[in-house]
């Protein structure tokens, strides 16, 4: 069929559907949706759907919407169940924000809005229909934050009162930094109000969270309260407790570690040291949050790798602040026993831009970790292909000839069908037999049981093993200031963040350490990708530049925040949206707390609403 207008004529074919023939009729005028190719013949659509039009009808509505559809249902069917429901709705819909609100910020009505999305007469229409639907949706979400967040601060936490700081830094090798000062003080500020402390510490790869941790817990110890501090895995729990242990030996503070494969005798010791009150700092696993472990007196929560717990998990170890010791266990006469809730500190190392972290971690207080201790090296970054493939093997050798070691992350764990993909395990079998056979390698990866994984990274510390090949499961935070090489293949796989997150596996030691990044494209936005990671080792920026490039890469996922999803808005793509429906709130919150007058009970209902199925994660 051939259908034409003044401008160009186009081709139509139309496959298993007889019905045409006799719908399409010579002379007629029609409007047709479908994919136009170019071809040797001229303009060609297969397939495309059409809706006659009467004599000198002009195509009103033709920005036709699209759908996603399942087998058997047509775009049609959609459009028409639309306009049939909003038919019978439109005259209902009760518009959450007053009116005075839409004024301000000129949002469009919602019922108008609604319509407009679906149907939209113009693209400006059309955009200023989805401002209106972004914007409810952020505004929506800063209100349940923000709202979260004043409700916290009615809560009583454990009041301490600040001790002097000499003792503490005077035990530490090293200076502490501005940051790490400024986020102490905060903290401390935050703890000796009386009111509960919820703060995230956001911090790049090596900018001293743990520090910043362990000064909370000797305030909290100084006071003669607990510290529970909650590690992704048992092999980062048992770092912690080696590097930290013998600092709070030096102020006579006990600490213990607890993790599900501490030995039966090993368990009942640690856990009897906690309910009797004798542990001031306890360092552990999921084990922390076992029901035969009592606290009695827990005043700080601290989850290190915030984005590996569910936010549940943190909720369920605040709340063993408020349990009741066992009556064989005498506590001392200064020790503090009441039903407070603790503090919590969370502890992130993935940078987020500012005012994102304001909205994934809105309920939560921000303290930023913007310098590194002094002496650190930047972690020299390439970005290489094949062709270099037997000058950087030669490189591997000559690190492990100087006792350092290497990572090699890879993207797979098997061998599969997705072409030249780097499998960890066949990998490293290739490097055993035909690189380095003179050589310790050894492979790591998720699919592996945790003693096996446990097990290979604790011979990774030990200098046991020159190559590691792993898959992104060493992402977390094991220190080795020994590993000076991080290789990974097939780079283009990796969003920006996550790649700056396995380059700090190394750069921890005083040796120089690099990244080489094995990357098997041409394409130009990877190339800026990659270029990205060789200019800077400002995670931050990296962050930022991962976002304008790429969109919100998974760190942004609600498997980690927790947070109601959100539908139409993007919260790299909406900045500017995100911005003025965070003014919003704040002022709207600021005029009515509890959103209680009558313009503004609905806008109530929907946050509570929206909040629903994350209260549990959330509170």
């Amino acid at each position: 069929t051939i259908a034409g207008d003044e401008r160009s004529r186009i081709r139509l074919t139309f496959f298993n559907q007889s019905f045409v023939k006799n719908a399409l009729l010579p002379g007629k005028t029609y409007l047709f949706y479908g994919k136009v190719s170019r071809t040797t013949y001229g303009l060609e659509a297969t397939g495309p759907e059409f809706t006659p039009l009467a004599k000198g009808e002009t195509p009103a509505g033709s920005i036709v919407p699209v759908y996603p559809l399942t087998e058997g249902l047509f775009r049609k069917v959609v459009m028409r169940a639309v306009a049939q429901a909003y038919a019978l709705e439109k005259d209902r819909l009760a518009d959450p924000l007053p009116e005075d609100l839409r004024k301000a910020y000129d949002l469009m009505p919602l019922s108008e809005a609604l319509w407009q999305i679906h149907r939209p007469d113009s693209f400006e229409l059309l955009e200023k229909a989805r401002r209106r639907l972004v914007f409810d949706e952020l505004f929506l979400l800063s209100l349940g934050l923000l709202s979260l967040k004043s409700r916290r601060t009615c809560q009583n936490g454990a009041k301490i009162t600040p001790f002097a700081w000499e003792n503490f830094t005077a035990a530490l090798p090293f200076s502490l930094t501005n940051a790490q000062k400024r986020a102490i003080e905060d903290a401390v500020e935050d703890m000796q109000s009386g009111r509960l402390m919820n703060r995230l510490v956001q911090g790049d790869v090596g900018s001293g969270k743990t520090m910043v941790a362990a000064a909370l817990a000797y305030q909290m110890g100084k006071n003669g309260r607990q510290t529970a501090l909650m590690a992704p895995t048992e092999i980062l729990a048992a770092q912690h407790y080696q590097t930290l242990a013998p600092l709070f030996a030096k102020f006579g503070m006990k600490t213990v570690l607890l993790t599900g494969r501490l030995p039966a005798a090993a368990k009942r010791v640690a856990t009897e040291a906690i309910e009797s009150g004798q542990a001031s700092l306890i360092i552990g696993t999921h084990a922390l949050l076992s029901e035969q472990v009592i606290y009695p007196n827990l005043g700080l929560v601290i989850c290190d790798e915030q984005h590996r717990f569910g936010v549940a998990q943190r909720a369920a170890l605040a709340a063993k602040g408020a349990q009741t010791p066992q009556p064989e266990y005498s506590l001392p006469p200064d020790t503090p026993v009441d039903q407070t809730q603790p503090h919590v500190l969370v502890m992130s190392a993935t940078p987020i831009p500012r005012t994102l972290a304001l909205i994934l971690y809105g309920d939560l207080d921000l303290s930023i970790l913007d310098e590194r201790p002094p002496g650190r090296k930047d972690v020299e970054t390439y970005c290489v292909g094949e062709d270099m493939r037997r000058r950087i093997e030669a490189f591997v050798r000559k690190q492990a000839a100087q006792g350092h070691q290497t990572y090699i992350v890879c993207p797979l764990v098997d061998e599969s069908d997705t072409g030249e993909l780097k499998a960890a395990t066949a990998f490293a079998e290739n490097l055993k037999t035909k690189i380095y056979p003179d050589l310790t390698v050894d492979v790591l990866h998720g699919k592996m049981k945790s003693a096996e994984k446990e097990a290979v990274m604790a011979r990774f510390l030990a200098k046991e093993i020159d190559v590691l090949v792993s898959t992104t499961v060493i992402e977390v935070g094991v220190d080795n200031p020994n590993a000076s090489l991080m290789i990974v293949e097939n780079a283009e796989r990796f969003g920006l963040s996550q790649l700056h997150q396995l380059r700090g596996r190394v750069g921890r030691g005083e040796a120089q350490s690099y990244c080489i990044l094995f990357c098997q494209t041409d394409n130009e936005l990877t190339r800026q990708r990659m270029d990205v990671l060789c200019q800077t080792n400002d995670g931050f920026l990296v962050a930022e530049k991962d976002l304008a490039l790429r969109g919100p890469g998974d760190f942004f996922g609600r498997r980690q925040h927790g947070l109601p999803g959100l539908k139409l808005a993007s919260l790299a793509a909406d900045m500017a949206v995100l911005k003025m429906a965070q003014s919003a709130a704040q002022s709207l919150l600021k005029e009515d707390p509890e959103l209680a007058k009558e313009e503004h009970i609905l806008l109530a209902k929907q946050v509570s609403t929206l909040f629903d199925e994350a209260k549990n994660a959330l509170n």
